[in-house]
């Protein structure tokens, strides 16, 4: 708890959400598009205990860079 102007205020010590409000899944990959996380991430991240949330977030970063690749264009669409 801090205290401010003699009053307490009582905070949580916990790692937020990093949903940025882009709630669009990959259709490949199944990841929210906007916070890299999967939908059972998502639905259970209220859930999961502080550890489980920060191997979560570090994961992240490695997921961005999977779903900025190109998805081939073109001929990504003549081969379906």
């Amino acid at each position: 708890m801090t205290k401010g102007n003699g009053k307490e205020v009582w905070q949580r010590d916990e790692i937020q959400s990093p949903c940025i409000n882009i709630c669009v899944v990959h259709p490949e990959a199944r990841i929210c598009t906007g916070c890299y996380r999967s939908i059972d991430e998502i639905t259970q991240w209220s859930k999961l205990s502080h550890d489980a949330r920060a191997e979560v977030m570090e994961a992240l970063p490695a997921r961005a860079a999977n779903l900025t690749k190109r998805r081939g264009g073109r001929a990504a669409r003549l081969k379906r």
